[in-house]
């Protein structure tokens, strides 16, 4: 733009220098010394009054430098120009620069990242496997000492040598502060692996996968074994599982045994009479007992006949929230079996949220007897029965827990109790106890998971 302006002013000052020549030229015709007709064109000197030598030099001169200067500017300006140019290409080759190395940057944190990830997930593996060694160490049998009263365990006592307790793990120490509480006089050692009679609970292994539910729908669900079937068409080998994620929850799957369930492939699909309510049914002689959808109501369903064979309220229990576990899931009737029958675990108002535990009968629903606890029951997440005894779990998440409160029907009395209880899959919503296949059955995170448990006799007379 400049270059115009100057070449419009250039242009301006030839043709004022033009008017100004011609104010002073002057043209003349004569005939020269021959004859012929001849032009003079004649321009008066402003500098000089006469000619004195040159020819006209000064006048070249003149317009030669102004011509010079005029050729310096345009070529000053045609220089600024170009350096405007290189200037915006060297800021775009700045710029490019810049966005290559923001570009590397981010690709090398990319990097970075999948590394931590890497060894995130390598952390994970040493915690998960030290884990399963501290759970080893913990099931090892004590050392035994002979006294005089005969051959006993003395568990009240552990050597600092133990590896189990070098460990340092906290369960360890909750369980051996609890083992203290109880005097070691009131168990009778097993008679080796093979003990099938009645007992406390001693441990509790490790969780052993067979089955993980496809659907959302299987995130919460039960999923039994009968362990006193009846007759020829379902026996203890048929798996039944019930996915509870729903509004309208009455499909019963039929599995003719493990393998069928872990290839997900139903014998049968039968449908109940009335909608479920939550995890706690259980299935007990060729029956499946469940609680009907938001009611206090407990349905007995003969899965030979498929057929509703009995109903009846339980008296005062609550339901659909009153007083459920605490995972919430509507778990306010539980309903479990074991080597004493069929149970009930729920509460009332009058218990003020406390654990009732009531014996059915297990042909009309009745109730038997029942017993009020001290434990809150939305403060366990979830409980079983082994031996007419009521067993409840501390946590539904942490992946190492404790069962962590027993209640002896028998005698009426509770207590504290660390059994180290594991949720791999960090969300149990079911644990039940099958007394035909000494197993616990729990359903973790979509995952059907079993438990072996292991029983310690006890002393008659004990309190």
């Amino acid at each position: 733009m400049w270059l115009q302006v100057f070449v419009l002013y250039l242009s301006c000052l030839t043709l004022a220098s033009q008017s100004q020549r011609d104010d002073r030229a002057s043209l003349r015709r004569s005939n020269d010394h021959t004859g012929r007709c001849q032009y003079t064109f004649t321009v008066a000197s402003p500098e000089e009054s006469s000619c004195t030598g040159g020819g006209g030099a000064p006048e070249t001169e003149g317009v030669l430098s102004r011509l010079t200067l005029l050729e310096a500017l345009v070529s000053r300006l045609v220089a600024g120009g170009e350096e405007g140019e290189v200037g915006t290409g060297v800021e775009e080759g700045s710029l490019q620069e810049a966005y290559s190395q923001v570009t590397g940057e981010r690709n090398q944190l990319q990097q970075d990242k999948e590394r931590l990830s890497r060894q995130v997930k390598e952390l994970q593996r040493r915690v998960a496997e030290l884990g399963q060694e501290a759970e080893t160490l913990r099931q090892k049998p004590c050392q035994q000492t002979h006294s005089s009263g005969g051959g006993q365990h003395d568990i009240s006592q552990r050597p600092a040598s133990d590896p189990a307790y070098e460990f340092g793990n906290a369960a360890y120490q909750e369980m051996k502060a609890e083992v203290t509480e109880v005097p070691a006089s009131r168990l009778i050692p097993e008679a080796g692996h093979n003990f099938t009679g009645c007992g406390e609970l001693v441990s509790v292994g490790e969780p052993v996968l067979h089955r993980k539910a496809d659907g959302i729908t299987g995130k919460y669900g039960v999923w039994l074994q009968d362990p006193e079937p009846k007759g020829p068409l379902y026996t203890n080998k048929t798996v039944w599982r019930i996915d509870t994620v729903g509004k309208d929850v009455r499909q019963l799957f039929a599995y003719e045994d493990m393998e069928q369930l872990s290839r997900g492939f139903p014998m049968k699909v039968l449908l109940l009479p009335e909608p479920v309510e939550s995890t706690g049914a259980t299935v007990y002689r060729g029956s499946l007992y469940y609680q009907r959808r938001r009611s206090r109501t407990l349905i007995r369903y003969d899965l030979a006949s498929e057929s509703l064979a009995a109903r009846l309220d339980l008296p005062h229990a609550g339901f659909h929230g009153q007083h459920p576990y605490s995972w919430g899931g509507y778990t306010d009737i539980d309903l479990a079996v074991d080597e004493r029958g069929l149970w009930a675990i729920y509460s009332t108002s009058k218990a003020k949220g406390a654990i009732v535990i009531s014996q059915l009968d297990p042909e009309s629903l009745e109730v038997k007897q029942s017993w009020e606890t001290n434990i809150r029951k939305n403060t366990v997440a979830n409980a079983f029965m082994v031996c007419g005894r009521l067993y409840t779990v501390a946590s539904y998440t942490a992946p190492n827990t404790t069962v962590n409160h027993v209640f002896d029907t028998a005698t009426g009395a509770g207590r504290a109790v660390a059994v180290p209880f594991k949720n791999k899959y960090r969300y149990n919503s079911m644990v039940d106890y099958n007394h035909g296949q000494r197993k616990l059955y729990a359903w973790d995170n979509f995952h059907m998971v079993t438990y072996d448990v292991r029983l310690g006799r006890v002393s008659h007379g004990s309190s």
